[in-house]
């Protein structure tokens, strides 16, 4: 079926082509019967069964592209649904994103507010106050440890 592969026939061709073969087979068979046509027996037996091989062969290779074609229709669908779950899961994924980015941001802001408060009453001073010390170890551990 690979050299008819790269033509486009419609699939009745192939269903015509081993009609024609039964259908000539079965004549060459009928014509025996007849006295005046013994001497085109034995050509339309050979053309017959030839035809009808072909129109066999095309027939099962008719039938292998159906079912590899209902295999990629099947693959096609299962595809389809994963694309859907994925682009769920993508949503999911964005708002956490969405959601960390804003904690990091309201995180960083109020460190930058303990900051502002606590540690400009010690500029003046030009020493490094514990505060200053604890809150920038705080800005490099986890939330739980603010308070």
């Amino acid at each position: 079926m690979w050299i008819f592969s790269f033509l486009t026939i419609p699939d009745w061709v192939y269903h015509l082509v081993f009609l024609v073969g039964f259908l000539t087979t079965l004549v060459g068979f009928v014509l025996n019967m007849l006295p005046y046509v013994n001497q085109y027996i034995i050509p339309v037996r050979v053309i017959g069964i030839i035809v009808l091989l072909l129109g066999v062969y095309l027939e099962g290779g008719l039938a292998n592209k159906q079912a590899w074609e209902a295999r990629v229709d099947e693959v096609k669908a299962q595809l389809a649904e994963a694309e859907a779950k994925s682009a769920k899961q993508n949503v999911k994924i964005v708002e956490k994103v969405v959601k960390k980015t804003e904690y990091y941001r309201t995180r960083g802001d109020d460190i930058v507010k303990y900051i502002d408060r606590e540690v400009t009453k010690y500029d003046s001073q030009c020493v490094i106050p514990k505060e200053f010390v604890k809150s920038h170890n705080d800005a490099a551990t986890k939330e739980e440890n603010i308070k």
